[in-house]
């Protein structure tokens, strides 16, 4: 993801906005997602479905096709749902790794669903956390989180107040995180609100240092971004091609939207791993 990312920072990742078409009566959203790289190219067809969270269907699903970057042909077909977890919270523990305090300690997890069990498994490579609180809309999710991982279930502004990093992985239309809760230097990933209507922050928090993945893609998608107006200090990827850096004690909001050359690059990974251990 670091590789990914810097090379779209460069320029040399050819990736146009994420296209969303409207369905089913403007409740859910198809979305196409094409990327190319000199290493790996393919396509991400993604379908968001708010409303599956009460049929007990997950509302993000996703199909990625791998293609021959040198002939264009097809190599794959594979799931998306497990990739675009892990890849998201790859990226987001990559971003932590530079962002966050050395010695964070305590992680607050908004959010109970797999993007946020991807970011608890992911950032535990990162940080060595000695607390984990999580909070849901729905409680029996938030104490079924906690049992599995060993975290506290707690109320939002509790779970926030003096955590050294925060994970807002909501479907949230509106914000769940004031930014008067953040500790000075405390380290925020955004992953939800993935339309330009929503917020998962408010305009306190988004006051701070904000990077995102894609400035284009974050100005035409995140909600956070564009209602709040504030500045993009920076593209991650120029942070992990050591072109910027920002110091762990600002306090910090890293903006994800996805951005497709995340998915072709995590299908290629998967399909030479599949293959390496198979000759």
């Amino acid at each position: 993801m670091e590789v990914a990312l810097a090379s779209l920072s460069s320029g040399t990742v050819v990736q146009p906005l994420r296209q969303w078409l409207p369905a089913n009566e403007g409740r859910g959203f198809w979305g196409v997602m094409p990327a190319a790289s000199q290493d790996a190219m393919g396509i991400k067809l993604v379908s968001f479905y708010p409303e599956n969270a009460d049929l007990g269907l997950p509302t993000v699903m996703a199909l990625v096709l791998l293609v021959r970057p040198e002939t264009g042909e097809p190599i794959a077909i594979l799931d998306g749902n497990a990739l675009t977890a892990r890849r998201t919270a790859a990226v987001s523990a990559a971003v932590t790794k530079r962002l966050a305090a050395p010695d964070s300690k305590v992680l607050a997890i908004l959010g109970s669903g797999a993007e946020a069990q991807a970011h608890f498994d992911a950032l535990s490579f990162v940080c060595n956390f000695e607390e984990v609180r999580v909070w849901s809309r729905t409680g029996e999710n938030a104490v079924r989180f906690a049992e599995k991982n060993g975290a506290i279930p707690m109320e939002t502004e509790a779970a926030v107040r003096g955590a050294d990093v925060i994970v807002t992985a909501t479907g949230s239309r509106t914000p769940v995180l004031q930014g008067s809760w953040l500790k000075p230097g405390a380290h925020v990933n955004s992953i939800g609100a993935p339309m330009a209507t929503w917020r998962e922050l408010d305009d306190d928090a988004m006051a701070n240092v904000v990077v995102v993945e894609s400035r284009e893609a974050a100005m035409a998608e995140s909600g956070d971004v564009i209602l709040s107006g504030c500045e993009i200090r920076a593209e991650v990827g120029d942070i992990f091609a050591g072109k910027c850096s920002i110091p762990s004690s600002e306090t910090t909001i890293y903006k994800s939207v996805g951005v497709a050359i995340e998915d072709v690059v995590a299908a290629n990974l998967a399909v030479e791993s599949f293959v390496g251990k198979h000759r």
